[in-house]
């Protein structure tokens, strides 16, 4: 019998993508006889802005085994419960997306279809007061998860905001010692077989010439192999998400970090503030055609609440998404497989989830094209869906004081955002398909916040008596209050805890 088995891995590009791929293929290929090496060049630098995760991040940490509290003070880390949505619906409005767990259904009705309900008879509150990690946000305090039977304290959900440069050299020291060969150098040449349009092999600028199975295209935007070599086409969103530059810089702390992410709306996008342990995070994420790079470096500067620590770093890209994810025996990973501007903190979970999906589909020298076809169409939907989510906080909101904002509610919405508001609009419906990474709640909480209310709700919510609802309602209102007020602060148990300092 012919041994097709994977033998050799390249990634090509370092950073948080490559190094992620890294760490997990020597995780779970260790068993596999099979060589894995990084391909990088300290003279490119890598994008490393983006600070802030999602609740998958901490799965990925434990899968691979890595101390929470190491990798927290090594990366310079703080805690994460949400985001902050600041100046979105109007000026002078805030709302929250909180992560976890939102009230709680009764007799299998939803908690989103009785909370409507008593929304439009005026007698429930706004749905933070149902979160234990929105009300914990709000007054600055963090714990992990202890037991205390029948309350929410079981289940806090959370990520991290951490130094994402920091985060790439933590796992290059797990992949190296897992025995991950790094190359320092720059890929002059990609050869492809004339017969198949495979890769066959790089070529360095020093003349080494490298032979693999399988290659992993962590180059960023450029998209060495997928895009350069392979010719794989991409997919241009502007249409639908119009920005297409940031400004970032670091800034100095001025007090004890919050436990989220803050979004603020700017005349022209976006800008968002991360908190780490040693600074602050900062960018705008801005459209140039209503707002030039100077404008918007200005603008950034004059929002930030500490001194800054560098001069603004500027970043051009164009949402969207390869044609195609895996190519031959090529898979895109981060900047190279597309760009989804980081409102939602989805940048770094895409590269896990393609990283997890890779893992199920792993190939061998066959490359069955059915393998390939079923990544390919299942990262077409994940990419589509949160641009859907994303496109969401764009067009429903009530801001018409600058020209961007005016465009954007004039955007004309995908089919598939499209059907989700009209059902929200009739009776609150909404309804999560298939691996569609937002769950019901996080469309709850954006549609809510941002004003858009449905015109009647679910008629099942009658089957409830109103007053066991209110009651119900008031329970959890007090039991979460009570959890927020036993929670530390957030720094307080970062100092407790996995201090860096």
């Amino acid at each position: 019998m012919t041994d097709t088995r994977i033998r050799s891995v390249a990634i090509v590009g370092g950073g948080t993508a490559g190094w992620m791929a890294a760490a997990s293929l020597a995780k779970f290929l260790k068993k596999m006889d099979c060589q894995i090496q990084l391909i990088e060049s300290e003279q490119i630098g890598t994008i490393g802005v983006g600070e802030a995760t999602i609740p998958p991040i901490m799965d990925f940490i434990k899968v691979l085994g890595i101390d929470e509290n190491d990798l927290v003070r090594r990366t310079m880390a703080t805690f994460k419960l949400g985001i902050q949505f600041k100046d979105w619906t109007r000026i002078g409005h805030s709302y929250f997306h909180p992560f976890g767990q939102t009230g709680f259904e009764m007799e299998g009705i939803p908690f989103s279809a009785y909370w409507l309900k008593m929304l439009q008879l005026g007698k429930a509150s706004r749905l933070e007061d149902y979160s234990l990690q929105a009300a914990a946000a709000e007054k600055g305090k963090f714990m992990r998860p202890v037991k205390a039977p029948n309350t929410p304290l079981e289940k806090i959900t959370y990520a991290l905001h951490f130094d994402a440069g920091l985060f790439a050299r933590y796992l290059r020291s797990y992949a190296e010692a897992r025995g991950v060969i790094r190359t320092e150098g720059k890929v002059k040449h990609v050869l492809l077989r004339p017969e198949d349009g495979f890769i066959e092999s790089l070529t360095l600028e020093s003349g080494e010439r490298i032979e693999a199975d399988l290659y992993i295209d962590c180059t960023g935007f450029r998209g060495l192999l997928i895009e350069e070599a392979m010719k794989t086409g991409y997919e241009d969103w502007s249409r639908w998400l119009p920005c297409n530059r940031a400004a970032a810089v670091p800034s100095e702390r001025t007090g004890a970090p919050p436990s989220h992410t803050l979004a603020t709306a700017l005349d022209a996008g976006w800008q968002w503030r991360i908190p780490l342990q040693h600074r602050v995070g900062n960018g705008y994420v801005y459209c140039s055609d209503f707002a030039g790079d100077a404008e918007a470096q200005e603008a950034l500067l004059t929002n930030l609440e500490g001194k800054a620590l560098a001069d603004p770093l500027l970043l051009r890209f164009t949402t969207g998404r390869r044609r195609k994810f895996w190519n031959k025996n090529c898979v895109a990973l981060g900047l190279s497989a597309g760009f989804l501007e980081p409102l939602e903190s989805t940048s770094i979970h895409l590269i896990q989830r393609g990283l997890a999906v890779l893992l199920k589909f792993f190939p061998d020298r066959n490359f069955e094209p059915a393998d390939i076809d079923r990544y390919n169409k299942m990262f077409v939907f994940e990419y589509e869906r949160i641009r859907d989510f994303l496109l969401l906080h764009y067009t429903q909101n009530e801001r018409q004081d600058t020209a961007f904002w005016r465009h954007c509610r004039t955007i004309a919405m995908p089919d598939s955002l499209q059907e989700k508001i009209d059902l929200f609009r009739g009776y609150g419906r909404i309804l999560r398909e298939d691996t569609e990474l937002f769950p019901i709640q996080s469309w709850l909480y954006i549609f809510t916040g941002q004003n858009i209310l449905p015109r009647g709700y679910d008629p099942m919510a009658d089957i409830l008596d109103t007053q066991k609802i209110q009651a119900n309602l008031d329970d959890i209102r007090l039991v979460i209050r009570r959890c927020a007020d036993a929670m530390p602060m957030h720094q307080d148990f970062i100092d407790r805890n996995c201090s860096a300092f």
